[in-house]
């Protein structure tokens, strides 16, 4: 007798790695970081472009007041994370944003002082990027279990790809027929429909966890500091630090360089803006199709090893190019290699370190690594360029001087993915 055919619905949860009962959280999932990314990406090319119009000499700057501001938001992020629960907590945050992009659409509208609108928009979008995508993993790592995490959290970045993919579309098409602030309003609606994927995916985690104690919709008690004091005393949270650090540095490095190279190369607004609305559209395509066909798998066949390893392996090979032939093309196609490996690989399995340690670790700790590291890194990357360069060192030597840090990047990917590993298999 023939074996009964599976429905529909389970030839879904096979390719996408899930369990039946897994669908629908994963879908809503799924929607929340499109709508998350895709009010995001409306955004990204404009804050590109006003980083050229305010004056690649005040780039380090501009970065350097992103980090000062991560550094004030950390402790009141922590504050609000010891007195609200994890609802209340993610509402605020994102009415918090909404609000603040309503401002930003009456301050460009009535004209009022420019160039320091640019510039404060360049900041608040580089603080609020980070903090809307920490926040969202902290809550996909409370809602998922580890071994949940490494099945369904490549899927889930897909929809996040998804959203990078579509947002550039939506800012080209709406400046063809309206004015740059609009595109505040066109963000803000993206956010607002995150608040009814929130509203779901809360209420599947407490029906999920109503049986155990404390709830993981519990407010997070203890010191609004919490999150330093946590990184600093934890050797595992460290390592995460090191390889953000390694990151950061890459990433800044190219950012600066490729900035400077456009800006060479092509002198209209409108001109550069398309070319990084184009870059951004290709990542993201050729992200959503890694994420879909590759990410799941490559996490479940080689663990954490291989998509952690992805950046620090490209990097080597990418920064020896640029030694050798600096030229924007290489940079472009070097900045597309390495985001779609951030976001396609390394950000997914970075996600799932996440999923053995504790609740307190990973809203305050994480929060604080994902945003003051990073911008801390940032910042002081700019500074780093822009000093060596004053002292009479060239693009070519500086790529030479990254190649030894990829290995040290190449190392710590490798110990985070066997510590992982052994702390999830003690838990279990």
């Amino acid at each position: 007798m023939d074996a009964p055919r599976p429905s529909r619905l389970q030839r879904w949860a096979d390719f996408l790695g899930a369990q039946q009962e897994e669908l629908v959280p994963l879908a809503w999932a799924f929607a929340y970081f499109f709508c998350l990314l895709c009010g995001y990406a409306i955004l990204r090319p404009v804050r590109d472009e006003m980083a050229i119009e305010g004056g690649l000499k005040h780039l380090p700057w501009m970065m350097t007041a992103t980090f000062l501001t991560m550094l004030a938001a950390t402790p009141l992020f922590g504050w609000l994370s010891a007195r609200c629960s994890r609802y209340r907590l993610l509402l605020t945050v994102y009415g918090f944003i909404i609000t603040n992009l309503l401002a930003y659409y009456l301050l460009m509208t009535s004209h009022v002082y420019p160039e320091w609108v640019a510039r404060s928009f360049f900041v608040w979008l580089s603080v609020i990027n980070l903090l809307i995508v920490s926040v969202f993993w902290s809550f996909m790592a409370d809602l998922f279990t580890t071994e949940q995490g490494t099945r369904l959290f490549g899927v889930i970045a897909a929809g996040g790809s998804s959203g990078a993919l579509v947002g550039p579309l939506i800012t080209t098409g709406l400046t063809f027929v309206f004015p740059v602030p609009v595109l505040m309003l066109a963000s803000a609606g993206f956010l607002f429909l995150c608040l009814g994927c929130i509203y779901r995916l809360e209420r599947w985690g407490r029906e999920r966890s109503e049986h155990h104690q404390p709830r993981p919709g519990d407010p997070l008690h203890g010191s609004f500091l919490a999150g330093i004091r946590l990184t600093l005393s934890s050797p595992y949270l460290m390592k995460i630090c090191g390889y953000l650090v390694c990151l950061t540095m890459t990433a800044t490095f190219l950012y600066l360089e490729q900035t400077r190279l456009v800006s060479e190369y092509l002198d209209q607004p409108e001109a550069r803006t398309r070319l990084f609305s184009s870059l951004d559209f290709t990542t993201g395509l050729l992200t959503w199709l890694t994420q879909v066909f590759l990410t799941q798998r490559v996490i479940r066949r080689f663990g954490l090893v291989a998509p952690l390893l992805f950046l620090p392996v490209i990097s080597v090979m990418g920064f020896l190019g640029i030694a050798l032939w600096p030229t924007l093309a290489l940079y472009v196609v070097f900045s597309v290699l390495r985001r779609v490996g951030e976001y396609a690989l390394s950000k997914p399995a970075r996600e799932v370190l996440f999923t053995v340690v504790s609740r307190e670790e990973k809203y305050k700790a994480k929060n604080f690594i994902d945003t003051a590291i990073s911008r801390g890194g940032d910042a002081s990357t700019g500074w780093l360029v822009t000093g060596v360069k004053a002292l009479g060192a060239t693009t070519a030597q500086i790529a030479w001087a990254m190649v030894p840090l990829m290995f040290l990047w190449a190392w710590l990917a490798t110990v985070l993915a066997r510590q992982e590993s052994h702390r999830s298999s003690s838990s279990s």
